[in-house]
């Protein structure tokens, strides 16, 4: 039976095969979630020590990247065997605590896992089998890792956002998602639509509002869905971004000075709009007019 018949017969089975496999990838996300800040903080401490004439860091400290070394409790130093690293299922194994030390496990691991999984089964009940669920479950990871660095560290890596810059205006070639004229738009006018809030903000209240990274992202996401996207994901980022912030000020205590990141939100309204985003549209044209 050719593979395309098969899945005619059993549309469920590359949902669950993506799932199986967002499981794993959002273990893997875990890990760079947790070393890749810590690996921009020691390579830029690297930096200013080349500047400044310091003493180079030791062996001990160079080793780490997002395969060495492997992974250990931070409290006691125990090393995590394979038994104890299955997605999700180690978590409730272990009832969310370290095997050795008893310490508390971040609810974070199983949230990415579960999240991760998630994504991937609505990519490919969505899309099918094709070249865009694919491309799009690569986004949609990029996407997750983002998020929860930014929500932990305000900080939206270009080691992420830039490469999915040029990997959004690479697949406009073939295109995907959107051709290369509205994919190069896209990117420019993602990057400059929050630029120019950026500055407009920063003249008038001499602060500001958000971080060049959030820029990136936008630019990022025009390269991908092309420059008519743009206002969709905008309007939801605002939208839900407004609503959690304002609810976090009423009900939770949180300070108007305390800065909220909007990478989240962008990211969230991003991956909405690559699956729903025509639509989204049409419906608002439907009821506007």
């Amino acid at each position: 039976m050719a593979p395309l018949d098969f899945y005619l017969t059993q549309p469920w089975v590359f949902p669950a095969l993506a799932g199986v496999l967002g499981l794993l990838v959002g273990s893997f996300l875990n890990v760079v979630i947790h070393r890749l800040p810590i690996m921009l903080e020691r390579q830029w401490r690297s930096q200013c020590r080349e500047v400044l004439g310091g003493t180079d860091e030791s062996p001990a400290e160079k080793r780490f990247n997002l395969v060495l070394p492997r992974s250990r409790c931070p409290q006691c130093g125990h090393q995590v065997t394979a038994l104890e690293n299955i997605p999700v299922l180690s978590y409730l194994f272990l009832r969310g605590k370290c095997s050795e030390c008893g310490s508390r496990i971040s609810l974070r691991y199983p949230v990415v896992e579960l999240l991760a999984a998630t994504a991937a089964v609505t990519v490919a009940w969505h899309f099918g089998p094709t070249w865009q669920a694919a491309a799009l479950l690569g986004l949609s990871w990029s996407l997750l890792a983002l998020s929860f660095i930014d929500l932990q560290h305000q900080l939206l890596p270009d080691n992420i956002t830039l490469p999915l810059v040029w990997s959004g205006l690479l697949l406009s070639l073939i295109p995907l998602f959107a051709d290369t004229s509205a994919s190069i738009v896209g990117a420019t006018a993602g990057y400059l639509a929050l630029w120019l809030v950026y500055w407009a903000f920063k003249l008038a209240t001499r602060k500001e509002g958000m971080g060049y990274g959030d820029f990136k992202l936008l630019a990022a996401l025009g390269a991908w869905l092309g420059w008519q996207m743009l206002p969709v994901i905008i309007l939801l980022a605002s939208l839900v971004g407004s609503l959690v912030g304002i609810t976090m000020m009423l009900f939770a205590g949180h300070r108007r000075e305390v800065p909220i990141p909007f990478g989240p939100y962008l990211a969230a309204a991003g991956w909405v709009a690559a699956l729903w985003g025509p639509d989204l549209v049409q419906a608002y044209l439907s009821w506007h007019w």
